[in-house]
């Protein structure tokens, strides 16, 4: 049985391998007919791509050897244009040439017979050159004559008759000088005085500045005369301490109910005034005590000064000024020139600047700035070396003023030339404000010293009999002699005397020249 059972599974088995190999032969069989198939179908579209681009390339060409056609057509075309431009612009410029050459041919037989017609001119004037050199030897030889027959009828050589022409022609242009002077003077006076004045006078009128004329002491009223004890202390060491700590000198004298306080430095004499007040009302006088007093009423004089100077460019409508020029405005109220206290000078300057530039359409602001900046440097002359005209310049540059307040600053004492109208307009007011009748006060011998140098400085020219300054110095009235010095020289004299004033003295306002003879010749230094 088990015998019968394998020999079935080994037919089964060899049956089944059978049946796979030849299904793997018919598969075989089978691919190879599709792959021959599918080689024979890509042969054959292979073949009909073929045929298609062959039909296109073909086309294509046909496509290509028309268009070929078309241009060589057209490029013959073209060059066929361009030939027949070339030509024409070739005969175009052919006959502009011709045209040329005939011209140069005109301007050439032109040429030459302006070069004919020149030869000729020029030896006509070579003869006429010599007719004149002959000409001129005998009108040389002529004047020889005529010289020596005039030399010997006149009684003098050429030359002294040329002194004698040189003499007389200076005499002449001297009168003529003289003249002209008067004449310029007589016009510009009868344009500009008459608007002057009006400017001037209306400048004045409205503008009415209080002034006192300053002194170096000030006095302090005491309850009692008891108090001057107090003041002076024991063996006067509350009085030392004063006086050293404010530099102020304090006189107690018999005066009832009163102390003098004496020094120039008037901000110092207000701080001395101040504390001694705080003193009297306080009653406690001891170096100690005065010692803080002194510097209590330091810083309100500080703070006095600013609130001055704040004033001041308000009342002048003078804005913007840098915070230490407006500390030295209000400086200006402890400062005094020849009495006048400068604040309040600076402020009536401020004021007139500000009419006149509005009467003359000048920037009102600009002229009343610098109005009143002109004297700031009067505010520190005393603690800096230099001028106040120097100082105050510096000044204005350190803080950035303009230019225009810069000159005017410089300018308004002549120092300097004026650079613009707004300068001008300050030396103006500077002087009407300064030369006002009670603004300043000056001391008997300074003011008879100014007298005797203006009578100085007039005897000192050649022809002057006799000289008077009269009118509080304000006029100098010159008798001249009539023999030494004539009319016409009259005029340039008063210039001349005028001149020296300006460079040699120095005064408030204008003062009149006047010199007398047979007429008067008057001039102002200004």
């Amino acid at each position: 049985m088990l015998s019968i059972g394998i020999g079935k599974l080994i037919i089964i088995l060899v049956a089944v391998l059978l049946a796979f190999f030849i299904g793997f032969i018919i598969g075989q069989y089978a691919r190879k007919k599709l792959a021959e198939g599918t080689i024979g179908s890509a042969e054959r579209e292979a073949e009909s791509i073929k045929l298609e681009a062959k039909r296109s390339a073909e086309e294509i060409k046909r496509d290509a050897d028309a268009e070929k056609k078309e241009i060589l057509l057209a490029a013959q075309e073209e060059g066929l244009k361009l030939k027949n431009d070339i030509e024409k612009e070739c005969k175009d410029r052919k006959n502009e040439v011709q045209r040329q050459e005939k011209r140069l041919e005109k301007k050439e037989e032109s040429l030459d017979k302006r070069s004919e017609s020149l030869d000729k001119r020029d030896n006509q004037l070579q003869r006429k050159s010599e007719e004149l050199e002959k000409r001129t030897a005998e009108v040389e030889a002529l004047e020889k004559q005529h010289i020596a027959e005039v030399e010997r009828i006149a009684g003098m050589s050429a030359e002294q008759a040329k002194e004698y022409l040189f003499a007389s022609v200076q005499n002449d242009l001297q009168h003529e000088t003289a003249v002209l002077i008067k004449e310029m003077e007589a016009k510009a006076k009868s344009e500009a005085d008459k608007k002057a004045k009006e400017i001037i006078a209306n400048a004045i009128q409205r503008c009415a500045a209080d002034h006192v004329a300053e002194t170096t002491v000030s006095v302090v009223s005491l309850p009692n005369d008891e108090m001057k004890g107090r003041i002076i202390g024991r063996e006067g060491r509350n009085i030392r301490t004063l006086e050293s700590l404010t530099g102020i000198e304090l006189i107690i004298d018999d005066t009832p109910e009163a102390v003098i306080l004496s020094g120039f430095d008037a901000m110092k004499r207000e701080i001395a005034r101040i504390a001694l007040e705080k003193l009297i009302i306080d009653g406690r006088v001891h170096p100690a005590r005065i010692e803080e007093t002194v510097e209590k009423a330091r810083k309100e004089v500080e703070t006095s000064i600013k609130e001055e100077g704040e004033a001041a460019t308000f009342e002048t409508g003078v804005h913007n000024l840098h915070p230490e020029l407006v500390r030295l405005l209000g400086k200006l109220k402890f400062r005094t020139s020849y009495g006048q206290n400068v604040l309040k000078h600076s402020i009536e300057v401020s004021h007139l600047c500000g009419i006149m530039a509005a009467e003359l359409g000048v920037d009102i602001t600009l002229a009343k700035r610098a109005g009143l900046l002109h004297d700031i440097g009067k505010a520190i002359d005393h603690d800096m070396e230099g001028s106040h005209i120097e100082l105050g310049a510096n000044l204005c540059r350190k803080y950035h003023e303009s230019a225009t307040i810069i000159n005017a600053v410089e300018a308004h004492h002549g120092d300097v030339e004026p650079q613009s109208i707004v300068a001008v307009l300050v030396q103006a007011a500077d002087a009407i404000s300064a030369a006002r009748p009670g603004a300043r006060r000056e001391t008997l011998e300074s003011y008879i010293k100014r007298l005797q140098s203006l009578e100085e400085i007039a005897d000192s020219f050649k022809g002057v009999e006799k000289s008077f300054a009269i009118q509080a110095g304000r006029e100098l009235r010159v008798m001249i002699v009539p023999e030494e010095v004539s009319d016409d020289q009259l005029t340039i004299m008063a210039h001349d005397i005028s001149k020296k004033i300006e460079t040699e003295l120095e005064y408030p306002g204008t003062i009149k020249v006047n010199l007398i003879r047979e007429t008067r010749a008057i001039d102002y230094a200004k």
